[in-house]
């Protein structure tokens, strides 16, 4: 006890004399603490800078987010349960409660059906006077609702008019009367746009519309991420957050360069690092997209890789641009060309290959039977080759399915893609036509009927199947049937699944 008062007392001792000096130390009136609190003055030129640039930002805001709409989605997810009150019965219940059992008393076991609202929400950006907003494909991807908001708090339905999985773009459209009152963004050059350079992003994030966040442009080009099948995205540290998907990133004039699509962050929020497609990629399918068409791509038929250290001193390259042709495919444009494996592919129809990314968007990008010339090196020597370029054997797979084909499937618990070399390699698989199984939603009749993931269509009801619009458009015929017959090949042998309709 003596100890720890002792330590006590030691503690107190020390703490007393350091409030003795302190106090010693501490300034009498007059010596300008009081002054200390007085707020200082502020000078109007020095602000002035500031104050520019707040109101700049002020007004490109109010001159944008008219234009800015959230987007709200709506999906009805189905799964089954037990049923406990039919599995004991009316009769059980009756008896438990004084009852007599009636004279017709069956054992009675079932499931019932539980139907549970998704709800989602994004941004979307009005692109004319017609009701076309813009918006990410993942916003509003196998949704059965959608509703629009308006700056002004008005609401309207809405309905998909057509999408491009590939590059995550979407074009919704307004149902029924469109208000002659809307107003249209302007969509700028996002070629011009340096890292560096001020922008601001505007959206829904966490459901909170007509947010406003601004930051600079953090890099341009951004290839190799993961997140598209054509990336080209505009960097930026602007807060993007969930529900800022679709939104727009604008420029200090008020046009908008970009829209805000992912985030680079392991916990779901700002990290300080957004990404948006740019808008030159965008405009280029706009026409389409509004048309409901399919965005068709152009297919040169080979595998590239991107020149490392070790591969330019192997095949003796003088730098490390360009694209390098591991294969060719049979009957491709590349082949009818003659473009050889070991060839690296150092300009595309006027354009340096920078990179194998920048390549894949080049030739996606170029109208099918359009000639172009390429440059390739091959054995130390470049040459010239002409090649007129093929469509992409899987943009059936690319283009979203109808809605009503969608909503089907979404019905049915599939979701499936034309099977490509890709795929099949991915799943391990022999077969090269048909539509694969990505994903079946536990508890759906897919999955009652025994379908897998991974499990290649080849026929619906008794059709041949070579894509996952086939699937689609029969099913969508059979869609009046209690069943439709399924002939799937799973790990390489053929089964036949009943799948029931309703």
């Amino acid at each position: 006890m003596n100890k720890i008062g002792s330590k006590m007392w030691i503690v107190g001792a020390a703490l007393g004399a350091a409030l003795v000096v302190s106090a010693a130390m501490s300034p009498t009136v007059g010596d300008g603490a009081a002054d200390a609190l007085k707020p200082g003055p502020i000078d109007p030129a020095v602000i002035a800078p500031a104050e520019q640039l707040g109101n700049a930002f002020a007004m490109v805001a109010a001159h944008v987010r008219p234009c800015v709409v959230s987007v709200y989605s709506e999906k009805m997810v189905k799964f089954t349960q037990p049923d406990f009150g039919m599995l004991f019965g009316d009769d059980v219940l009756r008896q438990l409660f004084g009852g007599q059992p009636s004279a017709q008393a069956q054992p009675q076991s079932g499931q019932r059906e539980i139907k549970i609202p998704q709800r989602g929400m994004g941004s979307g950006m009005i692109v004319d006077k017609k009701g076309h907003i813009l918006t990410n494909f993942h916003v509003v991807k196998d949704v059965d609702e959608i509703k629009v908001q308006l700056a002004d708090k008005r609401q309207f339905e809405a309905e998909i008019v057509g999408t491009d999985r590939q590059t995550d773009v979407a074009i919704i459209r307004i149902k029924g009367t469109v208000p002659d009152d809307l107003p249209t963004v302007t969509l700028g050059n996002s070629v011009t746009a340096r890292p560096g350079n001020l922008v601001m992003a505007i959206g829904a994030p966490f459901g909170l519309a007509q947010t406003v966040t601004e930051g600079i442009i953090s890099a341009t080009g951004r290839s190799d991420m993961g997140i598209e099948d054509y990336e080209d995205f505009l960097q930026t540290d602007a807060p993007i957050n969930p529900g800022n998907s679709g939104g727009p990133l604008v420029n200090m004039r008020g046009e908008v360069i970009g829209m805000n699509t992912a985030i680079a962050t392991g916990v779901g929020e700002s990290a300080g690092v957004g990404f948006a497609i740019p808008s030159d990629m965008i405009r280029t399918m706009l026409p389409k997209l509004m048309a409901g068409e399919i965005i068709v791509r152009g297919q040169l038929g080979v595998v590239i890789q991107n020149v490392t250290e070790d591969l330019r001193k192997q095949f003796g390259l003088s730098g490390s641009r360009g694209a390098l042709v591991s294969q060719v495919n049979k009957g491709s444009a590349a082949e009818k060309a003659g473009i050889k494996v070991g060839d690296v592919i150092v300009r595309y129809d006027g354009h340096d290959v920078l990179d194998v990314s920048y390549l894949h968007n080049l030739i996606g990008a170029t109208i099918p039977g359009t000639v172009v010339e390429l440059r390739v090196n091959r054995d130390g020597k470049e040459q010239a080759i002409k090649a007129t370029i093929g469509k992409q054997e899987h943009a059936a797979a690319a283009a979203n399915p109808s809605a009503e084909g969608a909503s089907l499937l979404t019905r049915y618990g599939l979701r499936i893609q034309t099977l490509t070399a890709e795929l099949a390699k991915q799943f391990g698989m022999e077969a090269t036509k048909g539509a694969v199984i990505t994903d079946v939603a536990i508890g759906s009749l897919a999955s009652t009927a025994g379908l897998q993931k991974g499990d290649v269509i080849t026929e619906a009801d008794r059709q041949a199947v070579e894509t996952a619009a086939d699937v689609e458009t029969i099913l969508g015929k059979a869609k009046d049937k209690d069943t439709a017959l399924l002939l799937v090949n799973r790990q390489g042998t053929d089964v036949f699944v009943v799948l029931q309709m309703r």
